[in-house]
């Protein structure tokens, strides 16, 4: 077969055109040589120009800016990756709305067993493909301050739980739900949990277990995923509220998984289910997190202290404390209603698997810088 003499080969160099250059190929031209690779219908081809728009200053970020509102998701998250990180354009053209949204309905229990409001919210969100249909949905909560810890007469308060003390949380994305179980053999390919179901939280996974997905899920996209910080983890948690549970103070097993069995002075009693339940069948909070009471208890990446003497008040993770132990919160399956709130400190030693425990994970930035 005759070769065509004015077709590309793959490391040769080609002016900016109406037909695509082929991927790994240099684009000469400048700026119009990245205009045409961000018109080709290629997504790599696209994303390979945004980075080699950088080069240019101010025109290359508008031609970055302009491809925010492309309809690729995959190409929108690189712009935005390439562009959150820098400040000044941050603020002009506040970043986090160019991210897709979603809506949900937050419920507030003031007395049971009525639900006494239910507020329409939305939230800024990216998927994270892991493949063979798998997506990670990462939900942005923005930064801010509250109190962590708990009030002195909140009913089955720990001494842990104490001194109350404010906490400035920077921006960061939470998943929406614990890691389900397919998303963990997405990653890890296999599966550990003893209650199995693709929708169901992984559990039966150690800190270290949910530390090493964390690193292999860095490895698969790019993205420095991690475990939550407990401060993050009370933050996203509360959602802007100062009650028991994120939803107020009283509890029901209509929308959390626990041990109703044994009535507290927050519930009347109720189903006790006896293992995991598929994750999103409750209502979420008001940032969008679900199951983030009950259900499965979540690691997070603090050392144990026995309470927040010293602690730090800027969301960041505790490094010294007890060796080997590792915070846990939320309340699981098996947790009675007082292990289930807001401000419920619990520890394991690192290597422990039950099948109580799980974990969700956080990602600062959609950068892999940082």
């Amino acid at each position: 077969m005759t070769e065509n003499q004015n077709q590309p080969r793959e490391y040769d160099a080609v002016l900016g055109g109406q037909n695509p250059p082929p991927i790994g190929a240099a684009v000469l031209g400048g700026i119009s040589g990245i205009k045409s690779s961000l018109a080709s219908p290629i997504v790599e081809v696209k994303i390979a120009a945004l980075s080699e728009a950088l080069k240019y200053g101010d025109a290359g970020l508008d031609l970055i800016i302009g491809v925010l509102k492309d309809e690729s998701m995959s190409v929108k998250i690189a712009a935005y990756s390439l562009l959150q990180n820098r400040e000044y354009l941050n603020k002009k053209l506040h970043m986090p709305n160019y991210l897709p949204t979603f809506e949900f309905d937050a419920i507030t229990v003031n007395f049971l067993p009525l639900k006494n409001s239910c507020n329409r919210h939305s939230a800024h969100f990216f998927p994270e493909d892991l493949g063979n249909g798998i997506v990670l949905e990462m939900v942005r909560i923005r930064g801010g301050t509250f109190m962590m810890g708990s009030p002195s007469n909140e009913t089955g308060r720990y001494d842990c739980e104490s001194p109350q003390h404010p906490v400035t949380v920077p921006a960061f994305f939470a998943g929406k739900y614990p890691i389900t179980q397919a998303q963990w053999q997405a990653v890890m390919g296999n599966n550990p949990s003893k209650f199995k179901g693709e929708k169901r939280p992984v559990e039966n996974v150690s800190w270290d277990d949910a530390v090493e997905f964390c690193s292999q899920l860095w490895q698969k996209t790019g993205k420095k995923y991690r475990l939550l910080s407990e401060a993050e983890w009370e933050y996203a948690c509360r959602a802007d509220t100062t009650t028991a549970f994120h939803f107020g103070e009283y509890i029901t097993t209509e929308i959390v998984n626990y041990d109703a069995s044994d009535p507290c002075g927050y519930t009347a009693g109720g189903l006790y289910r006896e293992e995991t339940t598929d994750l999103g069948i409750f209502p979420p909070n008001a940032f969008g997190l679900c199951d983030m009471h009950g259900n499965v208890s979540e690691w997070c990446s603090d050392r144990w202290n026995q309470n927040y003497n010293g602690a730090p008040t800027d969301g960041s993770s505790w490094e010294t404390g007890k060796e080997d132990y590792r915070v846990l919160r939320g309340g699981c399956w098996a947790s009675e209603c007082i292990g289930c709130r807001c401000a419920t400190r619990g520890a394991s030693p690192a290597s422990n698997r039950s099948s109580g425990n799980s974990f969700r994970v956080a990602v600062a930035s959609l950068s892999s810088s940082s």
